[in-house]
């Protein structure tokens, strides 16, 4: 008899997304997941059968030394538990999901798979140079080779703004919207039931009522002289966690709990210069393996790094950008790096599933280098 391997997304949940050196800045990356991990693991009390064997972390600041396994241990995981941390910047979160689901896929089990950053605690760097006994520091790894564009990704942003045509009016807009409705969503109760306290945190920092377009219209340029992508049109720096438990078909079938069916996944690459663009080749693939047209899709969730660039995507994909993330995104709640991802997807789980707002979605979002992610999925039946 065929097993049917096919990934479910059965839980999902993430800690409170805070400011950098903000209220979460006393936790490193693993005291920031394990609640977190606690959490999605618990499915089995609704239900569900059997521990997490293996936990999928996307982290592309921290101490290093895997840490998802130690996150996996400081959550009271079994030592034989795998772990697997996953460096793919910004879309880390993402890329630990699609890893994720094709374990299942061949393994079985439960696997948990989302991302973490603590921006607050990230080590300081230093380059060796002259045999190691001189140091320089620096605040970032290149994303490409000597000899390749490596643009910040702010400057990027501004770049292609200004390549698309996108007016600093636009972008005021749009972040402006972003605001309105994850406060909105915030006085509703609509994050509630996925966020887990940590450290006695247990409400997003950022998201900022009046935050309109005569006040977004009073910020400087930050990046170039006489640029348009601003502070307030971009996203913050931030600390937090999100994860996912994904099981099999058959044994989300045997429990009959609520789940959302991984049905593609799609992993790009784009020019290095532009390199939020990411969302948009990763996203056409990931519809194109489904069988879906964008009217098919009942929620859309692109990571709001910069308005710009979230603009600028949906230029080129042909999508009004008032469908994209309906109850706010990241310019509102935060950028929590390489966490990012996995609130895609926390995101959907709470609107799809628990709110029963449609019953298709879609995350994306690109990364540092010229990449991008993406992930289609639909609640079962």
């Amino acid at each position: 008899m065929t097993v049917d391997r096919r990934p479910v997304v059965v839980a999902a949940a993430r800690s409170p997304i805070a400011a950098s050196g903000g209220r979460l800045s006393g936790c490193t990356a693993d005291r920031l997941a394990a609640p977190v991990l606690s959490e999605v693991a618990g499915w089995s009390a609704h239900g569900g059968e059997g521990t997490p064997g293996a936990v999928v972390l996307g982290n592309c600041m921290g101490p290093g030394g895997n840490v998802a396994r130690v996150s996996a241990l400081a959550a009271g995981f079994p030592v034989d538990a795998a772990a697997l941390t996953i460096d793919q910047q910004c879309s880390s979160g993402l890329a630990a999901v699609v890893v994720g689901a094709a374990l299942v896929q061949t393994q079985g089990g439960v696997v948990i798979a989302g991302g973490v950053e603590s921006a607050s605690t990230a080590p300081l760097r230093m380059w060796r140079a002259d045999g190691g006994v001189e140091t320089q520091p620096y605040e970032r790894a290149p994303f490409t080779p000597s000899g390749w564009p490596d643009p910040d990704m702010g400057v990027a942003a501004d770049v292609l703004a200004e390549q698309r045509g996108i007016s600093r009016a636009r972008q005021d807009e749009y972040a402006a919207r972003s605001h309105e409705r994850a406060v909105q969503s915030q006085q509703a109760g609509l994050f509630e039931a996925e966020i887990v306290e940590v450290d006695g945190v247990r409400r997003d920092d950022r998201p900022r009522e009046g935050f309109g377009v005569e006040r977004l219209a009073r910020f400087p340029a930050a990046f170039r002289e006489d640029g348009s992508v601003t502070a307030a049109n971009s996203c913050g720096i931030n600390d937090g966690c999100a994860a996912i438990a994904i099981v099999d078909h058959e044994q989300r079938d045997r429990t009959g709990i609520p789940g959302l069916r991984i049905l593609s996944a799609a992993m790009a690459g784009v020019d290095p210069q532009l390199p939020g663009l990411g969302i948009v080749p990763a996203a056409q693939q990931a519809l194109q393996r489904a069988g879906l047209e964008w009217h098919d899709i009942d929620v859309i969730e692109f990571n709001e790094a910069f308005a710009a660039q979230i603009l600028a995507c949906c230029d080129e994909l042909g999508i009004d950008d008032s469908r994209v993330c309906p109850q706010g995104g990241a310019l509102a709640l935060g950028h929590p790096w390489a966490a990012s991802g996995a609130v895609l997807m926390t995101r959907l789980f709470s609107q799809l599933v628990i709110q029963q707002a449609g019953s298709v979605g879609l995350a994306a979002i690109a990364g540092g280098g010229g990449l991008g992610d993406a992930v289609g999925l639909e609640r079962c039946p």
